[in-house]
């Protein structure tokens, strides 16, 4: 597994404190100084099901910068949201925790943790 995260985030350290207390076998990527290319979103948006408009930390000041919450959330937007989230990495939202077997979550509660532990 990878766990995409921030270190001073608490929902981050909830989700480390479950996967070491579970003597889970997972990777750190400090998403914030390592931050994923645009390829590497799509991934991880396809194995979430999810759109870039659904991880992103609307509520954050350079999402306001950015005028987000006034951009299309369909397919003709779908690109521009992609490129934004690359640039600006702390608009993804966190903890997000991928497998091999191609499953993901957004890890911002125990159980959706727990999930990713088979």
């Amino acid at each position: 597994m990878e766990i995409w995260i921030n270190p001073e985030c608490s929902k981050c350290q909830s989700a480390l404190s479950v996967l070491d207390a579970e003597a889970a076998d997972y990777t750190v990527r400090r998403y914030l100084e390592d931050p994923p290319k645009e390829h590497e979103i799509r991934d991880v948006l396809a194995k979430l099901g999810l759109e870039p408009w659904d991880i992103t930390r609307t509520g954050e000041a350079r999402a306001a910068d950015l005028g987000l919450n006034d951009w299309p959330r369909d397919a003709r937007g779908r690109d521009r949201w992609i490129r934004a989230l690359a640039e600006n990495p702390t608009l993804i939202q966190r903890p997000i925790i991928t497998a091999d077997d191609g499953s993901a979550v957004v890890g911002r509660t125990e159980q959706a943790v727990r999930s990713m532990l088979g």
